[in-house]
C-alpha cells in the first residue's frame, strides 16, 4: 500500500470561522467531485485489492491499509460507468463511515479548495441522475462544476439493505 498523503493535518485547520469548508477534489468518469475534507483519511494507491464473493458489483474488494481491513468501492460502477481503459493504476480515497474504513476508487485526485460555504448551491434540475443520488450540492468554479459528494448517501445505498 503506497500512502501518497495524509489529509490529518488539514482537517484541524478546517474549522476557519465556519464561513469556508475544505474539499479535496477527485475526477471520476470526467466529473469533477469534491469531498469534506473532515471525511477524508488518506487519499492511497491500493496495492492488493481481495475480491469479496457475493459483494454488490461496486465492492472492488478488500484491502489492508496499515492493519485496518477497507472496503474499496469502485466509484465507476456505482455510477455505471465504463471502466478506465488501459493500465492507469488505482487511487483511492480512504473516508470513515459508521467506524468502519471504506476506500473510494477513483480515477484522479486533484487539489485541496477552500470554498465558501454559502456558494454552494441545490443540485440543478439537470444534473445526471447517476450524480445527483450521491450529491450534497454544487460549487461553479471557473468554468467547471464540482459536486459536492454526500459520503452518507453514497455509503447508505450500498451498505444498508433497500425497503421492499
Amino acid at each position: 500500500m503506497t500512502n501518497l498523503t495524509t489529509v490529518k493535518d488539514h482537517n484541524d485547520n478546517q474549522q476557519g470561522g465556519g464561513d469556508y469548508i475544505q474539499f479535496v477534489t477527485v475526477v471520476i468518469g470526467g466529473q469533477l467531485f469534491g469531498i469534506p475534507i473532515s471525511q477524508v483519511h488518506d487519499v492511497f494507491v491500493p496495492e492488493k485489492v481481495t475480491r469479496v464473493p457475493l459483494a454488490p458489483p461496486e465492492v472492488e474488494g478488500v484491502l489492508n491499509l496499515r492493519g485496518r481491513i477497507v472496503t474499496a468501492i469502485n466509484m465507476r460502477r456505482r455510477l455505471h460507468l465504463e471502466p478506465l481503459s488501459g493500465d492507469q493504476g488505482m487511487m483511492a480515497v480512504g473516508i470513515e463511515y459508521k467506524s468502519e474504513s471504506y476506500g473510494l476508487v477513483i480515477d484522479a485526485v486533484g487539489e485541496v479548495l477552500n470554498l465558501p460555504v454559502k456558494e454552494m448551491e441545490s443540485n440543478p434540475s439537470n444534473l445526471d441522475a447517476r450524480w445527483a443520488e450521491i450529491s450534497g450540492g454544487v460549487h461553479r468554479l471557473d468554468g467547471q462544476l464540482m459536486v459536492v459528494l454526500d459520503v452518507d448517501r453514497l455509503l447508505t445505498s450500498l451498505i444498508e439493505p433497500k425497503a421492499a
